[in-house]
């Protein structure tokens, strides 16, 4: 008689995850992401400048419209939706990889071996930014009840002097560190792999908050960094961004490689186990 294989769980103890890379990986990753930047620099700039611009109209336009209290959690939001708009980064240092050639045209048209997984995948990112954004305006409510926003001259001294807006302060950490952590978990590896590989939205963004959670020292470094030229961006007004957002997309390239590579490997193993163990059933 023919004996069944044993069921296997859906994510084994051995499930090639983790990689066991030390934390200095992810200044190796900034490194690689710098000298993809310098390489054919002109198109990397290009693209730098575009999201710069982008930024810029964003800001205006909330400006314009006395939408400042959303200012903020807008700024914030952007570490959610970056790393959708850095799709084109990714081809780039996909295609120097490749040793092919790279152009600003196709940085911008970029033909994702998921098709439209990648547009729904930023919807999904884009709707988490809103969720975060109307989160803070519920959280300042809670604090300062109806009033009107005081403006960006005298919000810094309205939460620095006053109870409610220190209480706002410890509120509004923990509750955007939880979006932001979740944020970035979902999104740090989903864009590489709908770019690189054939798979759905859900199943990007699943895989790639495992792939955070069993690299979490060399996760939270990256995490780290990318928080930091972020911030320094913001503190040159944005003009930053034309050389810290390519940088940094470009190193997510490397980052998605080093913590992909063998998992994807173990997984195609596994397939191959599998389809093995049919055979030896059917026949």
């Amino acid at each position: 008689m023919t004996k069944l294989p044993d069921p296997v769980p859906p994510l084994p103890r051995d499930h090639g995850l983790s990689r066991n890379l030390p934390t200095s990986a992810a200044f190796d990753w900034l490194g690689a992401g710098w000298q993809d930047f310098k390489n054919q620099s002109g198109s990397s700039l290009a693209y730098g400048f575009a999201v710069f611009l982008v930024s810029v109209a964003v800001v205006g336009t909330l400006r314009m419209l006395s939408y400042d209290y959303i200012l903020f959690p807008a700024l914030a939001g952007f570490v959610v939706v970056g790393p959708a708009l850095a799709i084109g980064l990714y081809e780039k240092s996909r295609r120097l990889a490749a040793g092919e050639k790279v152009s600003l045209s196709r940085m911008l048209f970029v033909r994702s071996q998921s098709g439209a997984q990648v547009l729904f995948t930023g919807v999904l990112l884009a709707l988490l930014m809103l969720l975060w954004m109307r989160a803070a305006v519920l959280l300042y409510a809670l604090f300062f009840g109806i009033k009107p926003f005081p403006g960006l001259d005298e919000v810094i001294m309205t939460l620095l002097s006053t109870s409610s807006g220190v209480g706002l302060i410890i509120v509004g950490t923990l509750v955007g560190g939880l979006f932001a952590a979740f944020a970035f978990a979902i999104s740090a590896f989903s864009m590489p792999m709908l770019l690189n590989e054939r798979t759905d939205a859900l199943t990007a963004m699943g895989t790639s908050m495992a792939m955070v959670w069993n690299n979490l020292p060399v996760m939270l470094t990256w995490g780290a960094i990318v928080v930091a030229l972020c911030g320094l961006g913001l503190l040159t007004g944005l003009v930053g961004l034309i050389v810290i957002f390519p940088v940094l997309g470009h190193g997510t390239w490397h980052a998605y490689k080093a913590v992909r590579r063998q998992t994807h490997i173990d997984e195609q193993a596994r397939e191959a186990a599998a389809r093995e163990d049919y055979r030896e059933v059917v026949t």
